[in-house]
């Protein structure tokens, strides 16, 4: 997965200063940003606090690494579903 260039420090103070009344348009240039990501953020982390943030990222990351395990276990449990499935060979 992508790490982000920003901090949860950093993301947390650009949606409070939004916030507080600073215009999305000016935020978004000194803060290196496009608007869409900027809404995504707010979308995703308004009313959230830094710890929960570092949790919730901490969670995908390990989500999508049980992810990866289940898949490459996946085609070894078909492999011997159909060994087992198969019927007997009766030409021994």
């Amino acid at each position: 997965m992508k790490r982000s260039r920003f901090s949860a420090e950093q993301i947390i103070a650009v949606l409070r200063e939004a916030e507080s009344g600073t215009a999305v348009k000016n935020l978004c240039r000194r803060a290196g940003i496009s608007a869409a990501t900027f809404y995504k953020w707010k979308m995703k982390f308004e009313g959230m606090e830094i710890s929960e943030i570092r949790r919730m990222r901490l969670l995908v990351d390990e989500n999508s690494r049980l992810k990866k395990m289940v898949a490459q276990r996946e085609p070894l449990r078909s492999m011997q579903l159909c060994i087992e499935l198969r019927p007997f060979d009766s030409k021994q």
